[in-house]
């Protein structure tokens, strides 16, 4: 009776979907966060009787075969690289990227991290940090008598001060783009980490090369579309219900069995 053990995958498909869509609707809120989708695949077949075998009886191959599956199991967790919508905040170190790309910010063991999420702040001493301290790279600094900063679409970095016109640029933020954003490991805190499997890092200039530009004053919010995270709920949970089912249904029959004498 492999009944029982292929709705137990099957339940445990279901519980994977909903941990992944509950994360999902805890950062409905979170800045700059793409939301992931759980992937399924098959698992192995039973070839009680493989395609193309020759028929003993007859001596002629058989049209098609008889291949009990064994359940289902987690392929992938994908994430959704789709851009969530650009809400104004007019902080000056608010920075939406509007297209692709990421910032690159410096781990406290020197490590790079890449993130989307553009709340900067600013230390004690003028440098520009994520919300976790994390300095961003160039290590740009304001000068602590700076009226205003101003960032241009193309990432350049202007200090104005009492009695200029003209801003005095300190800096440039870059982006960074991957061949394989998907394969980027998640680390918390709105970073992400470089893997085999999203190539390496490829720095450059917002605007150029598919890289988005950067919006001054405003913030990316999260891609999660609550209404639709809502329905694949109900449905994973319909598919919860379904393979108990299956396991009560598979248990009567072994009770039945063991009751014939």
């Amino acid at each position: 009776m492999q009944a029982l053990r292929i709705a137990a995958t099957g339940m445990d498909a279901q519980q994977t979907r909903v941990e992944v869509i509950s994360n999902n609707i805890a950062n409905m809120s979170t800045t700059a966060y793409s939301a992931r989708r759980a992937e399924f695949a098959d698992l192995h077949y039973q070839q009680l009787k493989p395609p193309g075998a020759i028929n003993s009886t007859s001596g002629l191959v058989a049209p098609a075969g008889v291949q009990i599956g064994l359940g289902v199991r987690t392929a992938a967790v994908a994430i959704n690289m789709q851009q969530g919508s650009l809400k104004q905040t007019g902080g000056d170190l608010d920075i939406a990227i509007e297209g692709d790309g990421f910032f690159e910010v410096a781990l406290p063991s020197g490590e790079p991290a890449y993130t989307r999420d553009g709340s900067f702040k600013r230390t004690g001493e003028g440098l520009i940090v994520n919300s976790e301290g994390y300095p961003l790279a160039g290590d740009i600094t304001v000068p602590f008598d700076a009226r205003t900063i101003t960032i241009n679409a193309n990432g350049d970095v202007f200090a104005y001060f009492d009695g200029q016109t003209a801003g005095q640029q300190i800096g440039s933020i870059t982006l960074t783009s991957f061949s394989n954003e998907k394969g980027l490991e998640a680390i918390g805190s709105n970073l992400f980490r470089e893997t085999a499997a999203s190539g390496p890092p490829i720095p450059g200039v917002p605007g150029l090369e598919g890289r988005g530009v950067l919006r001054q004053g405003y913030l990316e919010e999260s891609s999660v579309d609550v209404v639709q995270q809502i329905a694949e709920l109900i449905e994973a949970q319909r598919g919860y219900e379904l393979n108990s089912k299956v396991i009560t249904a598979a248990d009567q029959m072994l009770g039945a069995t063991t009751q014939i004498r």
